[in-house]
């Protein structure tokens, strides 16, 4: 069975623009706040990181 879009439009179990809107602004805002970036490293593993790569540059 296929439905117009008439049919649809008149479904009362479709949300409208304006709801869908917020739901997507928040669902947008949660992740933002979610997915923060990670820290910074620590000054150890950042010296370590810089000693792998000068050794991996000096091998080549």
């Amino acid at each position: 069975m296929t439905m117009t879009m008439t049919q649809i439009d008149n479904d009362p179990d479709q949300i409208d623009r304006k709801t869908c809107r917020y739901i997507c602004d928040a669902v947008g805002e949660r992740l933002q706040q979610s997915m923060r970036p990670e820290p910074a490293l620590s000054s150890r593993l950042q010296q370590l990181l810089e000693e792998m790569q000068r050794r991996e540059s000096d091998q080549h």
